[in-house]
């Protein structure tokens, strides 16, 4: 007989523990109580010799994850294309979870499986059987091949695995199957670099692989970087308002936001992502845009490279200056002339900070996240009278330090910046600070709680809200949009309610 449960409901552990056997029925969450204890009753500074991550050897609370994930993220946003991933089983398992935590969406990829035996006798065998299967099963246009730290570490050979295969499954398959797929290599050790290098490498890789120069097209080709689908939709909207045509390449917005119809065809393929054919037809744009120097940047530089194509890299369009260059680069590459509407939009955004400058003028605020959200965090914040105290980001950027110092000297500030930092130095700077207001994603949630200061949502990942990946930050309009959280955000925590109308 199981000991019947206290009569509130409530368990807590020492409750859970006297059990001597778990009900039949179960334990709910309901019915569990479990209180957090702190090790020690009050905040005691970390030893200040360790604090700088320049001075450590580990990493504590990284600000970054591994570099295939970049790359798989670039895959997703291509249409019928799946990733393959050289390497074990949890190479993906964590990005598919990671893919879930963040938009809601079941995202295939396939996997090698490396084992014990694949780190000595290498992963071949598990490539050519691999390919196999996923072209006979699931009918890909595009097999993104990505490798991780094992398949480096022990030196598998990509390119010649590669030719091994599409020899001995055009004999098995015939060459009209094997013709009907492509095959990308984006090579991706961890230990290179993270998944800002991953995404800006697989922009890379695709273009090499794909893009020929024929007939030119007079489009314009974007290279979105790391954004949501929300942002890469009002990148589309720019662009129809302006009468322009382009491709945007790594288009997530209908594959990790895409409508649920049924009946559902099998295999699955969401009906959006940038077609093979679009990437090959961005070798005849006339300009290319990368908006994150670091997220896209080598693509433009490829095609400028190979081509004698144009490029801006960045900034990304967050806020008033940064869109205003964008807007006025799209107009002289193309010819097409400003539109009303984004004029207005431009207006409305400058008529909602003039409306509520007063409660952001003067705030300090510590910023974190991938260099390219960061520098454009950053001087958002500047425009709005704001003054960025700590900046930092995880992945080490030349241009991110850049763009922030330029910023700074631009608005006479004079910001504490940690390049390439983790996030227990960031937070040790703000805790020494006076800081009110934190802008950054989910990872900078605990240290908000801990802290007391509040945190504004914005970069990758935000996994702990639902709906952010539907929300456009960039153009005149996400910036609208942000100005709204970030005044909001201020509202709730700084006002009393009896002043939050004044």
């Amino acid at each position: 007989m199981t000991t019947p449960l206290k009569l509130n409901g409530r368990l807590t552990i020492e409750d859970l523990n006297s059990l001597p056997e778990i009900p039949i029925e179960g334990i709910t969450y309901d019915q569990m109580y479990i209180e957090k204890q702190p090790i020690c009753p009050e905040y005691i500074p970390p030893d200040q010799d360790i604090i700088p991550s320049s001075k450590r050897t580990a990493v504590i609370d990284p600000g970054r994850i591994c570099m295939p994930f970049g790359a798989m993220w670039a895959a997703v946003g291509v249409h019928k294309c799946i990733p393959f991933v050289q390497g074990a089983q949890g190479c993906t398992t964590y990005p598919r979870y990671t893919f879930s935590r963040i938009f809601r969406e079941p995202v295939s990829i396939a996997t090698a499986s490396f084992h014990e035996d694949t780190a000595v006798f290498g992963g071949r065998k598990n490539f050519i059987d691999g390919l196999r299967n996923l072209i006979i099963r699931y009918h890909p246009e595009i097999i993104a091949i990505i490798t991780v730290c094992s398949s480096e570490i022990i030196g598998d050979d990509m390119e010649g695995f590669l030719e091994e295969a599409q020899e001995e499954l055009e004999e098995e398959l015939g060459p009209e199957v094997l013709d009907g797929v492509k095959f990308v290599i984006t090579h991706t050790p961890s230990f290179a670099g993270s998944h800002v290098e991953g995404y800006n490498r697989a922009a890379a890789t695709f273009l090499k692989t794909l893009a020929k120069r024929t007939t030119p097209n007079n489009k314009v080709n974007i290279i979105p970087g790391m954004i949501t689908p929300g942002d890469i939709r009002e990148i589309k909207h720019i662009l129809k308002l302006m009468d322009i045509e382009g491709t945007i390449l790594f288009d997530i917005s209908e594959t990790l936001d895409c409508p649920l119809r049924l009946p559902q065809p099998m295999p699955y393929y969401p009906k959006g992502g940038t077609r093979s054919e679009d990437i090959r037809d961005m070798g005849n744009s006339l300009m290319t845009f990368a908006l994150c120097p670091d997220q896209g940047g080598a693509g433009a530089k490829y095609l400028e490279k190979r081509f004698k194509m144009p490029a801006v890299i960045g900034p990304l369009p967050l806020g008033i200056h940064s869109t205003d260059l964008f807007i006025k680069s799209l107009a002289e590459a193309t010819g097409k002339p400003i539109a009303d509407e984004i004029k207005d939009e431009r207006g409305i955004l400058i008529d909602a900070m003039a409306d509520t400058f007063h409660y952001t003028m003067g705030m300090r605020v510590a910023i974190y996240g991938d260099p390219d959200i960061a520098a454009a965090a950053t001087r958002f914040c500047c425009e709005l009278g704001m003054e960025p105290a700590i900046v930092g980001s995880g992945t080490e950027s030349k241009q991110f330090v850049k763009d922030v110092w330029a910023t700074a000297y631009e608005y006479d500030r004079k910001p504490i910046i940690l390049n390439g930092s983790d996030m227990f130095e960031w937070e040790d700077y703000l805790k020494k600070d006076k800081i009110d207001l934190i802008l950054g994603n989910s990872k900078a949630a605990n240290v908000s709680k801990e802290a007391d200061v509040p945190l504004v949502r914005i970069g990758f990942p935000i996994y702990d809200r639902l709906g952010y990946q539907r929300r456009a930050y960039v153009g005149y309009r996400g910036g609208e949009y942000l100005l709204d959280l970030i005044v909001n955000t201020i509202l709730d925590s700084k006002f009393p309610d009896d002043r939050v109308q004044q």
